[in-house]
């Protein structure tokens, strides 16, 4: 008999490993924040024994889910610049108000965030913003992990003054996060069209230099492309491979605006897409080609964006979406089917996150996993668990979550920060975001 530091029974295990294993009646061994055993229940309980049971046996567990692509802090903009086209979003609605940001907004907006993404089933996320430090602080305090690091603009923000100040800030969250196991850092510049080729140069040196991932928005849309054509001469994917950002590890956002030849490019550079496809709806930016980078043999993630081009920070409603989208575009019901989907949240994620730790459930992985309620309506009759992850759950269900072992939502209560005084706190952001949009 071997001792685990917490045992897990459920009615049911999303494992997502290498076979996608759906077992009943299954258990966890828990260890150091490890996943040490995954399999039916009377095997584990035969075999382990812990002073630490959670006993979830009338609840499905899958391995948490992986926003690939978030502006976490955005959150204290959801609902205040809806039903715009993407440029005139940023520059007339978004922009104005991030120009008065302070940090402690930052921190709040991003608590929020993660309260949001832990409520709903969500253990990990690639985050780009601003005052990046407060939002690992918020990171830190909520107990998610988080791949983030400073976005980097050709043109003064909030937090610096220019490129060189906000590339200073990554290298010094890169030495401070450096030994931490869940927060880790990527050189985040912004945009081709936000940035000068040698603000990309920059950053890619950066990368190479500490071994860190980078991670920028990508041909979201024809008109980034032709604003890139008419400043470069080249295409956003040609343009970036030409400047060497994707001879590091790389994870992409949105790449909605690209030919073929573009894909097997990307495919070769082994580059990860973060597929955002509520965001890409609402701005009507255009569908990612998400079928044929998967053909390809490509990794995808999927995002939420920020909550103010979504405005959710739910994984559920993504890949319902995700899977939605691709059938109506593709006009093809076998497009993205529901273990496809479940994979890119999970597993694709992983890969955005360049960590192998996450995205299944197996000996060796990390123990980040969520529970849901099983008794819902919507959840019943169950004749296929994945399919009802993707098609019939909305993330309301969760009951648990869970990150390198420790529980972080259970029932309501978020075990470390005040939920009620954050809400109290968002208030006032509120009202400084109204004075500051002159809404």
């Amino acid at each position: 008999m071997r001792h685990c530091d917490t045992l897990l029974h459920a009615a049911c295990i999303v494992t997502q490993d290498e076979q996608r294993r759906v077992i009943e009646k299954a258990s966890l061994a828990i260890d150091k924040g490890l996943v040490a055993a995954v399999g039916p229940t009377a095997e584990i309980i035969q075999n382990w024994q812990s002073g630490n049971t959670l006993h979830l046996e009338n609840m499905l567990v899958l391995p948490g889910l992986v926003n690939a692509h978030t502006h976490a802090a955005m959150t204290f903009l959801r609902g205040l610049a809806d039903d715009m086209p993407l440029m005139d979003w940023l520059n007339q609605s978004i922009f104005p108000v991030e120009q008065k940001l302070t940090p402690e907004m930052v921190r709040l907006g991003s608590l929020l965030g993660y309260a949001e993404m832990l409520r709903t089933g969500t253990t990990a996320c690639v985050d780009m913003y601003l005052f990046e430090e407060s939002v690992f602080e918020a990171a830190d305090t909520a107990g998610l992990r988080c791949l983030g690091g400073e976005a980097v603009f050709a043109f003064p923000s909030a937090a610096f003054p220019g490129p060189e100040a906000a590339l200073d800030a990554t290298r010094a969250l890169a030495e401070k996060y450096r030994n931490h196991d869940r927060l880790r850092v990527a050189v985040n510049p912004h945009s081709v069209y936000t940035t000068t080729p040698e603000i990309l140069t920059a950053c890619r040196d950066l990368a190479q230099e500490l071994a860190l991932p980078l991670h920028i928005h990508l041909a979201e849309t024809p008109s980034e492309t032709q604003i890139c054509l008419s400043a470069q001469g080249k295409r956003p994917t040609e343009y970036c491979r030409g400047l060497g950002l994707l001879d590091v590890p790389c994870t992409l956002a949105h790449v909605v605006d690209v030919t073929s030849a573009e894909l097997d490019l990307l495919t070769r550079q082994k580059a990860v897409v973060a597929h955002n496809p509520s965001s890409n709806m609402k701005l009507a930016s255009g569908a990612a080609p998400v079928a044929a980078m998967l053909a390809r043999g490509m990794h995808v993630g999927l995002g939420t964006d920020g909550a103010a081009s979504n405005n959710r920070l739910n994984m559920f409603s993504e890949m319902g979406r995700a899977a939605l989208l691709h059938k109506l575009t593709g006009l093809d019901p076998t497009l993205l089917p529901a273990a496809q989907v479940l994979d890119m949240a999970t597993l694709g994620g992983a890969a955005a996150m360049h960590d192998e730790r996450l995205g299944s459930l197996a000996p060796g992985k990390a123990a980040d996993c969520v529970a849901l309620d099983l008794s819902e309506p919507n959840l019943q009759p169950m004749y296929n668990e994945v399919s009802h992850l993707v098609y019939a759950a909305t993330g309301m269900e969760t009951r648990m979550t869970m990150v390198g072992g420790e529980v972080l939502y259970q029932d309501g209560r978020f075990t470390r920060f005040d939920y009620p005084a954050l809400c109290e706190e968002m208030r006032n952001v509120r009202r400084f975001v109204l004075e500051a949009s002159g809404a």
